[in-house]
């Protein structure tokens, strides 16, 4: 059995395409000149990712705003003073904040899908967000006229529809970015916040059959913006427990960054449920030191001496450019990575003999 390998999503984007994005914001070029370049920048970033020999890989997040506000692009009822996601260098990110219902998708990740399957001769996943993270728009004060039971109906339904129409679309798997999950935690010791955002993405996992469960997964990690991080002091001892307990089939944690990495491994092995598998990040998107294909190996043979090998795949901690943050990691840097990975695994599959 060959130990499976995967991307998380998003790669920097080329200096043409930042630029381009920039122009189009200032009013100086057209949305079919963006839209053209869009297309140049998925097209090559797959090329680059198929040369690593990643035997899945993702369109690379080209042309999604960012992982979190891609289903609310021309929505109009929303203000600038959401949630604050506080990072550990100070920096912070604001989601918007629903004014008016009701609150529908106004982008659905299969049209990046789409776009990337134009391109592609290998599998491609798809990212989505998760359910309870589109669940912060939601004001504490309330919408006149609008319920939060009503705006968390009509949540669940999109949410689902985002899934299902990337598998009917053909997508390889789908991936739940769950990135808030350890935030959760330290927001909300008493973890009631958390099993709260389990149970409602819970929901959306239940529209789906067992065998449909099977191609869906869940991505966590303690945030990443900025080569900072917003949860990183949540240990997953305090994660994992819950999370398991999503109707997911995958798990992809950030792994090569934790420092107490033995501990990560007990809790996994003593919370994985038998029909799931958890894909370790084997490289540190944040680090810029590239990993060598001996030290990704090293990092899955001591992980397969606690988790069964059936149950376990390879990953990296994060996506490159996640919030859209193109600048802090340089692209050359990321496919290096994602090579490191890939040739790493196969140098831990032969050791396993597998």
């Amino acid at each position: 059995m060959k130990i499976l390998t995967e991307p998380i999503g998003s790669i920097p984007r080329p200096v043409y395409l930042q630029q381009a994005m920039t122009a189009f914001a200032g009013g100086q070029i057209k949305a079919d000149e963006l839209n053209s370049l869009f297309d140049q920048a998925t097209h090559e970033t797959i090329m680059e990712l198929e040369a690593t020999g990643s035997p899945v890989i993702s369109d690379g997040e080209q042309s999604k705003p960012s992982f979190v506000t891609y289903p609310m692009q021309g929505f109009k009822n929303f203000a600038a003073d959401g949630v604050v996601i506080p990072f550990a260098d100070g920096h912070t990110r604001q989601l918007p904040k629903l004014t008016a219902g009701p609150f529908h998708y106004t982008t659905f990740a299969n049209s990046y899908l789409g776009r990337a399957k134009k391109y592609a001769t290998l599998p491609v996943k798809q990212a989505v967000i998760s359910c309870s993270a589109m669940s912060l728009l939601y004001p504490q004060e309330g919408i006149d006229g609008y319920s939060r039971d009503q705006f968390l109906a009509d949540l669940v339904n999109d949410a689902a529809y985002d899934i299902r129409s990337c598998l009917e679309s053909g997508a390889y798997n789908v991936q739940i970015d769950f990135t808030e999950a350890r935030l959760a935690i330290k927001l909300d010791p008493s973890k009631q916040l958390l099993s709260a955002f389990i149970d409602l993405n819970n929901q959306v996992l239940d529209r789906f059959t067992a065998e449909e469960q099977k191609k869906i997964g869940v991505h966590t990690c303690p945030g990443g913006d900025h080569d900072s991080t917003h949860s990183a002091d949540i240990p997953y001892t305090e994660l994992l427990p819950l999370l398991f307990k999503l109707h997911a089939g995958n798990f992809y944690l950030e792994y090569a960054a934790e420092k107490d990495k033995m501990t990560v491994l007990n809790a996994i092995k003593e919370n994985l449920g038998a029909g799931q598998r958890v894909f370790l990040g084997v490289t540190d998107v944040i680090n810029p030191k590239v990993e060598t294909a001996e030290e990704v190996s090293e990092l899955i043979l001591e992980a397969a001496q606690i988790i069964p090998v059936q149950q376990l795949g390879t990953t990296d901690d994060c996506g490159f450019s996640p919030f859209g943050d193109d600048t802090s990691t340089a692209r050359e840097i990321a496919f290096a990575k994602i090579r490191a990975r890939v040739e790493g695994t196969k140098l831990a599959e032969k050791v396993l003999g597998r």
